[in-house]
């Protein structure tokens, strides 16, 4: 912004000399004093001086290395989720969100919350999950952003069913499944069903939850979600297997199975497995469990994850206890309270305690 000259244009430094010369002594002297008034006194910003500072445009170079800034951060935040560290992605990525705020990006400010709501429900720090996610819905709502509103609401929905308010849920995965179905979004129709299909389980309504899930796997494969396929068949899975098809469960766990180990999901690749273990052991098919035991143990142990080896000897504890092999199922209770002591997961510590103390005197 350019500033005003507070003297008129034809001032006295724009005089030549000859005109200076017509001035009389009187009027020259009286200049001079006020000229070295004006020099040796304070200057003192004036209103329009501090309007100005207010309203003078942010240096674009500055927004633009704040912006990479932030950017670098969500990155960070990303690869220390990735591995493991959801405290320090948190802190990341809030450290980005600030900067965000600074700078008025709203749609990055969205990017963050959402980030910050699944590192908060990774920690099951739901209500915390719930509030990031809530912001960035209401910022993707401002924006008319419908995208990233159906994703939000699958977040807000997958909260609400950690917190058991199915209830709650249902409603909100399928305002998300009317938005995608409006956009004809087949990702996030996909999405959508799947876990509306979880809902009506979590409800105790697997009859109707099979047919939802049939249907999601519909999208699943249209969109090409291999990782989404796999998370949706396991579901599936869960749901033939609670109301006794064992056919249908096995083929649908195993399908899961191939598919995360094809996408090196490791997740659904673990869910395939204790389906699996649950299914063949529930049909009184015990070796093939405990070869897919020896499966899951051997893939905790690679990926070095000490919950899942502790969930994998608890298994183990499990069959055998269904066996009536009391003494090695205490052994594999023993190991996975170890386990539990190392990693301070103090709530499964008791409960192995409970178990093993339940089975010491048979």
């Amino acid at each position: 912004m350019k500033r005003q000259h507070l003297l008129p244009e034809n001032s006295i430094f724009q005089v030549g000399n000859r005109a200076l010369r017509q001035i009389d002594k009187f009027t020259f002297r009286t200049f001079c004093l006020l000229i070295f008034t004006v020099s040796f006194t304070p200057t003192i910003a004036t209103a329009v001086d501090i309007t100005e500072q207010f309203h003078r445009p942010i240096d674009k170079s500055s927004l633009r290395s704040a912006r990479n800034e932030a950017d670098t951060l969500i990155g960070i935040g990303n690869r220390q989720y990735s591995a493991g560290n959801a405290n320090k992605a948190i802190t990341s990525w809030s450290q980005a969100l600030e900067i965000y705020h600074a700078i008025g990006d709203i749609n990055a400010q969205g990017i963050a919350y959402e980030s910050l709501g699944k590192g908060y429900l990774r920690l099951g720090r739901y209500k915390e999950a719930e509030t990031a996610i809530r912001r960035q819905l209401a910022i993707a709502r401002d924006v008319n952003d419908f995208q990233s509103q159906i994703f939000g609401l699958n977040n807000i929905g997958t909260i609400l069913l950690r917190q058991g308010n199915y209830v709650a849920a249902a409603p909100t995965f399928k305002e998300a499944l009317t938005i995608a179905k409006n956009l004809k979004d087949i990702e996030g129709q996909g999405l959508s069903l799947s876990n509306l299909g979880l809902a009506m389980a979590r409800m105790g309504n697997y009859n109707q939850a099979i047919k939802i899930y049939e249907s999601a796997l519909n999208y699943r494969r249209q969109s090409r979600d291999a990782i989404g396929e796999a998370n949706t068949l396991n579901n599936l899975g869960d749901a033939y297997l609670t109301v006794g098809d064992y056919q249908q469960t096995i083929g649908t766990y195993g399908s899961a199975l191939r598919i995360a180990q094809a996408t090196r999901s490791r997740h659904n690749e673990l869910r395939a497995i204790d389906g699996l273990v649950n299914a063949h052991s529930s049909v009184g098919r015990y070796q093939r469990a405990f070869d897919l035991l020896d499966k899951r143990l051997a893939l905790a142990k690679k990926l070095r994850n000490l919950p899942e080896e502790l969930n994998s000897f608890a298994s183990y504890a499990q069959l055998y206890e269904q066996l009536g092999k009391f003494n090695t199922a205490r052994n594999f209770y023993q190991r996975a309270i170890t386990i539990a002591k190392a990693i301070r997961d103090s709530r499964k510590e008791l409960s192995l305690l409970d178990r093993l103390t339940q089975i010491s005197y048979r």
